[in-house]
């Protein structure tokens, strides 16, 4: 962390769209202080200095380089346009342009080659910045120092065919064509595991990390729970019997109760849905390297057992009584341990649908399809009597089904429903069953329990299935080279509308004016001037522990500062100075925190409502429509 320079923010989360965090900066550290975690012996770095400053990406680099040469890893780094002193430090230059190799080899031959082609670097001239600006068409014409040969742009192609002649492409040629010698190399040399941990370690990472992960976002628990106290005290008002009766077959009613403590404890269990999505991202990307597949899923399953057990106390607790149920201790727990069951099932049935389909918008119209098709086929909707026998193999798999026999059957085989019906040779209760086309036989309670628990392994194994075999939800692009026809012809189409405009302004210039005094619109230039801008957030409660007295975290200290009509400003500092937060509170999109200070517009006080329709913002992680190009 210190090498990454994340000292300050070391128990500050990292943070989403939904959730304040550290900065642009700061998590691009991260992602790099993740992957040199592990025991990696090829590393893969896309634009790593991408929102850092040149000297914290020249302290990565320089370790990262000191680390390959002692331990002997393998690096390639793709950087944008790195600083002078920082691509001294790489080995070997790998120049792409338009899926073509220009250059692949030493960095003291790279400048070589392309002087060999016509094209000099100048001495005051970074290299970084040659190389990328030699392959453009617009820069390409300076760097051409044979004065005896006219200029002719030179394309990629032509580049990459011209790098197989070269000193550099004749080594790589060599190289490659040498084949691999396994004399060469020992068994011993191999990696005997996959994971660099055993498997109790591995399991015990994971599930602390679930369980850190659980402890810091409380939100979805406490909104589950208090709706389950809602859905309760609706239930138990509604099916409210301060005195049972049961003496006919239509004082069964109590029947409708049950269902509804099934299907409610079910459906509590769909906010699993959208979390098992939103994890998938992070799940896909440790997935191969950080920890087994199985660690992961065992873990989410072991953390929502006590949720679900504190879920289901609630509703048995506010309704059991209240509806009129059985008052018998044993069937009581009878009941508490089966709905126990239907929420670990529907859990366990939500995180493989999300495994399954890896989208958003896929699982939750899919959920919503089966838990439609599950409620029809749990005997409740229609019985099994008048179902259709196409739809016979779908009872006998829902588990829905096995929840509301072994429930039903809990509370109507109990001593109060065994009264004789009069013209009958059958109990109150098994009538009552009879007329639902419900099993009747006590044992259906264990067989419903056991489908149940049978249902938890099964789906929890599915999903594990689908978690190690299911790709990464995503899409792939290649990158399709344009040759000098089609940049031409692309040109000429180009140019095209512009010249028939050019045509029509030119015979009619009259009213061209007069479309261009409409279109001209009043402009006002404003100033913009802060004065003492202080801004903080409530201390995290890491800080706290740590010693921290104050009750705020100060992030902006007194900023004062103005912004001039036709002035260019650059407001600079590192990675988490606080740049972005300043813009933020200046354009008004800070909804959290305490902000502090005076705000003027062209000397009057700053009203968000009118400020908003006079200035644009353009900020770091923009938000867009999915669908729209670019």
């Amino acid at each position: 962390m210190q090498i990454l320079g994340l000292q300050l923010c070391a128990d500050t989360m990292v943070g989403n769209d939904m959730a304040r965090g550290i900065s642009g900066g700061q998590r691009k550290r991260v992602t790099i202080g993740e992957m040199l975690v592990c025991p990696a012996k090829v590393l893969l770095m896309d634009e790593i200095s991408n929102g850092l400053d040149s000297s914290t990406a020249f302290q990565i680099v320089n370790y990262l380089r000191q680390l390959l040469h002692v331990l002997g890893g393998t690096a390639l780094i793709s950087l944008l346009q790195p600083a002078p002193e920082t691509y001294v430090l790489f080995d070997d230059v790998l120049l792409l342009s338009e899926g073509h190799v220009m250059y692949q080899g030493p960095k003291e031959e790279v400048v070589e080659f392309f002087e060999s082609l016509g094209f000099n670097c100048p001495h005051r001239k970074a290299i970084a910045d040659f190389l990328l600006e030699v392959t453009s068409r617009k820069d390409q014409k300076q760097y051409w120092s044979w004065d005896c040969e006219p200029y002719q742009y030179f394309t990629v192609e032509q580049f990459s065919d011209a790098f197989p002649t070269f000193r550099a492409g004749q080594i790589v040629k060599k190289v490659l064509e040498v084949p691999f010698d396994q004399n060469l190399t020992s068994i011993a040399a191999l990696t005997t595991s996959k994971h660099g941990l055993r498997k109790r370690e591995l399991f015990k990472a994971v599930f602390a990390r679930e369980v850190l992960f659980m402890w810091r976002s409380p939100s979805r628990n406490i909104v589950n729970f208090t709706h389950m106290i809602v859905k309760a005290f609706v239930a138990s008002s509604i099916f409210w019997h301060s005195k049972m009766r049961h003496d006919s077959v239509t004082d069964g009613g109590i029947y409708l109760g049950l269902f509804f403590s099934v299907s409610e404890t079910m459906f509590s269990s769909l906010g699993d849905l959208g979390a098992a999505v939103m994890k998938l991202l992070l799940f896909f990307k440790q997935r191969d390297v950080f920890y087994p597949v199985w660690a992961y899923t065992l873990s989410t399953w072991i953390i929502k057992i006590p949720i679900t057990f504190i879920g289901v106390t609630i509703w048995v607790a506010m309704t059991y009584y209240a509806v009129g149920l059985d008052p018998n201790v044993g069937r009581l727990f009878k009941h508490y341990f089966l709905l126990i069951a239907v929420g670990q099932m529907s859990s366990s049935l939500f995180r493989l649908i999300a495994g399954v389909t890896r989208n958003m918008f896929i699982a939750n119209v899919f959920s919503v399809f089966l838990m439609l098709i599950l409620v029809l086929l749990s005997g409740f909707i229609i019985s099994s009597d008048n179902l259709n026998k196409f739809w016979m193999l779908g009872y006998w798999i829902s588990p829905l089904m096995y929840a509301q026999n072994a429930i039903s059957t809990t509370e109507f085989t109990a001593h109060r429903w065994n009264k004789i019906v009069p013209g009958s040779t059958e109990s109150l209760g098994t009538t009552v069953l009879k007329s639902r086309g419900l099993f009747f036989e006590a044992k259906w309670y264990w067989i419903g329990l056991g489908a149940l628990v049978g249902y938890i392994f099964l789906f929890n194994g599915l999903c594990t299935a689908a978690f190690a075999y299911f790709k990464s939800p995503g899409r792939t692009y290649s990158s399709v080279p344009r040759n000098a026809q089609d940049i031409k012809l692309e040109k000429l189409r180009n140019d095209a509308p512009s010249k028939r405009f050019h045509q029509k302004i030119v015979t009619d210039e009259s009213s061209s004016t007069l479309n261009n005094r409409r279109a001209t619109l009043p402009f006002v230039p404003l100033s913009l001037t802060f004065e003492n801008i202080r801004y903080s957030v409530d201390m995290p409660k890491a800080k706290k522990s740590h010693g921290e007295m104050n009750d705020r975290f100060e992030i902006l200290k007194g900023v004062s500062g103005s912004f001039r009509p036709g002035v260019l400003t650059a407001l600079m500092g590192i990675s988490g100075a606080g740049k972005t937060t300043l813009m933020d509170v200046l354009a008004g999109r800070k909804t959290g925190g305490y902000t502090e200070g005076t705000i003027t517009v062209s000397g009057y006080p700053k009203k968000q409502e009118t400020f908003s329709r006079v200035f644009g913002y353009c900020e770091q992680s923009d938000t867009f429509s999915t669908f729209d190009c670019s």
